[in-house]
């Protein structure tokens, strides 16, 4: 992270030229892709800060959409990488950025990708960070899929619904039947913080529901240290603990076990009741039990 001040040379989008920029091209924001597009200045700048992202950052950016946030992003770091899924965007990008900041238009890197299922070696180079405008309906899973797959990733900042950063930033007693989502981001990547709340007033079109921001930052010394075999071990317990949360976790993980009698044996030799379901385990829970045998 860098300590250098803003440069200050992209021209940001405001209502008038996100609107414009969209009939341009003839793009219409879907629900289908979660498209809430950011015009106010200001609050992309704010994002952009609480990221704490400087010019030695390759920043990741997921659903650039116009443009609003990368050219925030250029004016700060010296290389931004926008996965965007919408062939549309994805190709008016560049020109955007070449327009409004000449001088930082070879700092943009473009794939056209579904974050979703976007890998390393389809990256131009390693990210460092992850600030996103992450549409509401895939928020948690492209956040789990990203820290997953590129360990690399040291930070991220994202907006998201509010209830969702509710639910990411709650301590483990609050986190409630949604604790899959947390325990699972936990234990791909780090420690997370609602950053503050953005209201519905600076997208267009204007979503029902309200924004907040999280920071993820990523342990530099894991408390559950693993390999990748040990990572993926502890993945499969946590997605078959909670594919039916409504069970009991000897249930429930009967066919990550083999069987139900299986199930609770290892349950046992891992100190859990078989009888609990498996919003109430914390992460370190889920470590012993991968560990099983």
């Amino acid at each position: 992270m860098s300590d250098d001040s803003p440069r200050g040379q992209a021209a940001l989008l405001g209502p008038a030229e996100v609107r414009t920029l969209a009939e341009e091209f003839g793009v219409r924001p879907t629900k289908q892709l979660g498209q809430n597009f950011v015009h106010d200045a200001n609050t992309v700048r704010r994002i952009v800060s609480v990221a704490g992202v400087g010019r030695d950052d390759v920043v990741l950016e997921v659903g650039p959409g116009l443009g609003s946030l990368t050219l925030a992003l250029l004016d700060v770091v010296d290389r931004v990488i926008a996965v965007e899924i919408d062939p549309k965007l994805a190709a008016r990008l560049p020109e955007t950025v070449a327009q409004r900041a000449p001088e930082l238009a070879g700092n943009l890197d473009v794939a056209l990708r579904d974050a979703m299922k976007v890998r390393p070696d389809e990256l131009p180079v390693a990210p460092t960070a992850l600030v996103a405008n992450l549409p509401y309906n895939v928020a948690v899973p492209v956040l789990l899929h990203l820290f997953a797959e590129f360990p690399s990733l040291r930070t991220a900042l994202v907006m998201v619904q509010s209830e969702v950063a509710d639910r990411l930033a709650a301590p483990p007693r609050q986190q409630g039947v949604r604790r899959a989502q947390r325990q699972g981001l936990l234990l791909r990547g780090g420690a997370s913080r609602r950053r503050g709340a953005v209201g519905r007033a600076v997208f267009w079109p204007v979503p029902q529901v309200e924004s907040g921001l999280v920071r993820i930052d990523r342990y530099t010394e894991p408390p559950w240290p693993m390999d990748a075999e040990s990572r993926r071990r502890v993945f499969a317990v946590v997605d078959a603990a909670f594919a039916q949360r409504r069970k009991t976790l000897r249930a429930a993980l009967s066919g990550w076990a083999g069987s139900a009698a299986e199930a609770e044996r290892r349950l046992i030799a891992a100190g859990i009741d078989p009888s609990m379901r498996g919003e109430k385990l914390d992460a370190a829970a889920f470590v012993r039990l991968a560990g099983t045998e």
